[in-house]
């Protein structure tokens, strides 16, 4: 009785050939993709006149994201979905407890005095009049499955059967710094870096959701649900 009791080992869930694939796409997507959407908005907007909006273009990007997540971490994404039925008590847990957590950090960090303003809040709320259905779209379905595969699959699931501790850190840190790493090189000011700590509360509770959950759907579906309230704040 007391074995059986026990917390599940965590168990390596992506294949030697998803995990060489996917850092490949990581890389492209944390370095190389963003700069390639630029390119292509110009083409739209600059050299054929077609004016692709800021939302047209986000649903294009993400949507184009999905696809290669889909077509690069299929078998993982599969196999996480079983374990969250099969462990669908602990997912479930791991997602109102991870809920809960990013609210008390959230609530703390919101006392630090950040020297700049977050570009994400206006971005979001002024695509959200333009086009509330495509940016809801985007927020709260595409960007989690996307960026929830990566940070938490890849990156923390790749470190965790080596580290425990380096798998947190290294996922949190990156996922804080790519949240605002543009905004610092776009604009020349290394301030927006600050704005990182604001991503924090996020991260760590959607690392630790996946680590106790055991299935990157429970941390997709967390990542859903703290995006969906967060655009709400943003809208309302």
């Amino acid at each position: 009785m007391a074995k059986s009791a026990k917390r599940r080992p965590w168990r390596p869930q992506l294949t030697r050939g998803e995990l060489y694939r996917g850092w490949v796409f990581f890389a492209c997507y944390f370095i190389l993709f963003p700069f390639l959407m630029a390119g292509v908005q110009w083409l739209f907007d600059e050299k054929w006149e077609l004016f692709l909006s800021d939302a047209a273009a986000n649903v294009l990007y993400y949507s184009f994201s999905a696809f290669l997540v889909l077509l690069v971490f299929w078998s993982f994404l599969r196999h996480g979905f079983f374990l969250l039925l099969d462990w669908l008590p602990e997912n479930l847990f791991a997602l109102a407890t991870g809920l809960l957590l990013w609210f008390l950090l959230r609530f703390f960090t919101g006392f630090l005095p950040f020297p700049v303003e977050n570009p994400v809040y206006s971005d979001h709320a002024q695509q959200y009049l333009i086009s509330p259905g495509a940016t809801s779209a985007i927020v709260v379905f595409l960007t989690p499955l996307v960026e929830e595969t990566l940070f938490r699959g890849l990156v923390f699931g790749g470190l965790r059967r080596h580290s425990r501790l380096l798998a947190y850190v290294l996922s949190v840190s990156l996922f804080s710094l790519y949240s605002v790493w543009q905004f610092a090189f776009v604009r020349g000011d290394l301030r927006y870096l600050l704005l990182a700590l604001e991503y924090l509360p996020a991260g760590l509770a959607l690392a630790r959701c996946y680590d106790n959950g055991g299935s990157i759907w429970s941390a997709v579906f967390l990542r859903m649900v703290i995006n969906a309230v967060t655009l709400y704040g943003i809208v309302h």
